[in-house]
């Protein structure tokens, strides 16, 4: 059975971290999300690592900002299998951010539908790039 919770190690902290993320990450958009991430070599156990932002920008209130974050949360938590499995049987592990781009709050079933959208990309990305970098090169002799 897989485990649906959403513990401290899965989420990701530590200003190292997550500058890393940013500055050597790669992203891509699955609208109304903006993913960045990185594979990483200390796994602690972890296959991701993650955290949400919603831009101050678009919204002020806080209550919506803390509406949306929890949305996102549960719906990745309800999800993650989908990233997780594929990355334990891989022994690979990242880090990543899920940025919020809309300006309005979506339902929760949108929120899921193109998160799960979101996770499937990502999953297939990771593992084109772990098996090109598995791929032993050709010698040019």
């Amino acid at each position: 059975m897989a485990n649906f919770k959403l513990t401290q190690a899965e989420r990701l902290c530590g200003k190292k971290r997550i500058d890393a993320l940013f500055t050597s990450g790669n992203s891509f958009i699955v609208y109304p999300y903006r993913i960045v991430y990185r594979s990483v070599s200390d796994t602690d156990n972890v296959p991701v690592s993650m955290f949400v932002s919603i831009p101050k920008k678009r919204f002020k209130r806080a209550v919506k900002r803390n509406l949306i974050r929890r949305r996102i949360k549960e719906a990745y938590r309800k999800n993650k299998h989908i990233l997780t499995d594929t990355l334990q049987s891989q022994e690979t592990a990242l880090d990543m951010a899920i940025l919020y781009l809309d300006r309005e709050i979506l339902d929760y079933q949108t929120l899921e539908k193109k998160l799960k959208d979101l996770l499937q990309k990502l999953k297939e990305k990771v593992c084109k790039e772990s098996c090109e970098k598995n791929r032993p090169k050709p010698n040019d002799s």
